[in-house]
């Protein structure tokens, strides 16, 4: 009797830590997202790759782009969901890095993590996307910038770069 009890405590156990990696949002990270994010930092098979929460209840791949995609189509992608629609977007940004007090410059390479949440977007949907992105955070393990963005001011080119370049060393 107390064996089935210690059995039934642990069960329930395992059941609530392995429901709490999924986060407050209840939502999770399919296997897909995983996979692709790899493809762009390892194998610089794409330039980026957006994301949604399908059903409310999973983060999936929405849309990949090409490895000679421009920044202009991740954010025309970003945005192919409608005018308040939230997503998230991966993207691997390149610029030249001046080194300071030297003519020297090298090339780049950084992976961001936008959450796009447009100012139209429904609140009960801004929530669900906020309250997820840290699942996602925790699965593509490797970024070196998270971004949060209302419009497309604070999503620009080169607002992103701003602040990607203030995590260089000089």
């Amino acid at each position: 009797m107390v064996a089935k009890s210690l059995e039934n405590l642990l069960l329930s156990f395992k059941f609530s830590v392995s429901h709490t990696i999924v986060k407050a949002s209840g939502v999770t990270v399919a296997d897909i997202c995983k996979t692709t994010y790899e493809e762009i930092k390892k194998d610089k098979k794409h330039r980026y790759v957006i994301f949604y929460i399908k059903d409310e209840k999973q983060i999936d791949v929405e849309v990949i782009g090409p490895r000679d995609a421009s920044y202009d189509a991740f954010l025309e992608d970003l945005q192919k969901g409608g005018e308040g629609e939230c997503r998230y977007g991966l993207f691997d940004f390149e610029y030249t890095h001046q080194c300071q007090g030297t003519s020297e410059a090298s090339k780049k390479q950084k992976l961001f993590l936008m959450s796009w949440c447009p100012e139209t977007a429904k609140v009960k949907k801004k929530m669900l996307y906020s309250s997820s992105f840290d699942a996602l955070k925790k699965s593509l393990v490797g970024v070196q910038k998270y971004i949060q963005a209302t419009d497309l001011s604070e999503a620009s080119e080169e607002a992103v770069e701003e602040k990607l370049r203030a995590t260089d060393r000089n």
